[in-house]
């Protein structure tokens, strides 16, 4: 699946250039361009591979290149304003080739969580092909700020792309690890998934095509309707040998490994699979509350037995009660794992999503009425509003 790339603000910056990076590392092949955009100068020049031709500036006649701090309305504003150069940010791009367009941002913070979602309606106005976003939840320790910002700025999201997928910080986050060194392991997580569900179908150096193919139209049909989506990944190391032990006959006389067992390999993808989906996803949920799911397995062609693979999407309808689970494999020849990526769409239940909303609507409760008392002591009539609303980010 051919994708092409946006990063906006810093986190979103990061994660493109981290994408990039495992895009580089696995030799493959599916973004089709890479672009930046930041109100912060700084931010930009820290990238290390999107091209520096790609890295644009936008809101400088405002702040500077400083940045917005976590002014999302500010960075929503200016996004609005110097749209036109947001957009011609495509204009060398390939943007034929690509299948889908992918906006990465963080959505607690002021320029990502604004301008993204700004971005996303603006390309869809012109293009025809899929608009995702791909956004990053605040942790709870972040404050009620990022979390106000991260609730306004997913619903945005939401509402104007073909859909979301989520990551959250707070699933992921170590206890006592340093903060950079924990955003980058996070970025390592994220981009494996999403490399794994866009490089599925292609067709590598040895010209080993899957049984079941992966392409875009199942990615895309997994995702159309809107939603939110959240990923699922387990890998198992496959032994050295095909008896499952150091020493085998075929090794000795220079063969390589026997051919895979089949009990084995069944077992392998079936717990793989559970693993996926009952460990942590990029966005904890409740899987039952899922519209459709792909699976894709990966490993040597061998081990990437049909019968399991069958049953692991059968198991994955089972969960979430949706008969639109689609499956398929994805062999990779000089693989030492045989690896389960899950994607689920349109979550609709998340407690995750629920606490960032909470905690956003009591932020929002107690500006209110901090606005009321202050027009109070000017002399001025002004009621606070006590209701669950969350103030459009547009």
């Amino acid at each position: 699946m051919k994708v092409l790339c946006f990063g906006v603000g810093q986190a979103g910056g990061n994660v493109l250039d981290a994408l990039l990076r495992y895009e580089q590392r696995t030799n493959a092949d599916y973004v089709v361009d890479a672009v930046a955009y930041n109100t912060a100068s700084a931010d930009l020049r820290g990238l290390d591979l999107v091209p520096e031709e790609n890295r644009i500036l936008f809101g400088a006649d405002e702040v500077s290149g400083h940045g917005v701090g976590a002014d999302n309305e500010l960075a929503a504003e200016l996004a609005e304003r110097d749209s036109r150069q947001l957009l011609r940010g495509t204009d060398g791009a390939p943007t034929s080739t690509a299948d889908a367009f992918l906006i990465f941002a963080g959505l607690g913070g002021g320029t990502g969580s604004g301008a993204a979602p700004v971005l996303a309606k603006h390309l869809n106005r012109v293009y025809e092909q899929p608009i995702y976003g791909v956004g990053v939840l605040p942790a709870a320790d972040e404050g009620a700020l990022y979390s106000r910002n991260a609730a306004r700025s997913l619903k945005a999201f939401v509402d104007v792309t073909d859909h979301v997928f989520a990551f959250d910080n707070g699933a992921w986050a170590e206890s006592g690890e340093d903060v950079a060194a924990a955003h980058e392991s996070m970025n390592e997580e994220l981009v494996r998934r999403l490399g794994i569900l866009f490089a599925s179908g292609e067709v590598g150096e040895s010209g080993t095509v899957g049984e079941s193919v992966v392409d875009s139209s199942e990615v895309i049909n997994t995702l159309r309707g809107g939603g939110i989506s959240t990923i699922g990944y387990a890998a198992s190391e496959l032994p050295e040998s095909g008896d499952g032990g150091g020493f085998s006959i075929s090794g000795l006389l220079g063969g390589g490994s026997s051919s895979a067992d089949e009990l084995d390999s069944i077992n392998r993808i079936t717990t793989q699979t559970r693993k996926a989906v009952l460990g942590r996803l990029t966005l904890p949920c409740d899987v039952d509350s899922a519209s459709r799911g792909l699976v894709v397995v990966s490993g040597p062609p061998e081990w990437l037995n049909r019968k399991a693979i069958e049953r692991s999407r059968t198991w994955v309808e089972e969960q979430t009660g949706s008969m639109e689970v689609r499956g398929g494999d994805y062999p990779l020849p000089e693989s030492n794992h045989v690896g389960v990526l899950v994607l689920l769409g349109d979550v609709s239940r998340s407690d995750r999503v629920a606490e960032v909303r909470s905690t956003a609507v009591e932020a929002e409760r107690d500006r209110r009425e901090r606005e009321a008392g202050d027009a109070a002591d000017n002399g001025d009539k002004a009621e606070a509003v006590v209701d669950d609303r969350l103030d459009s980010l547009f």
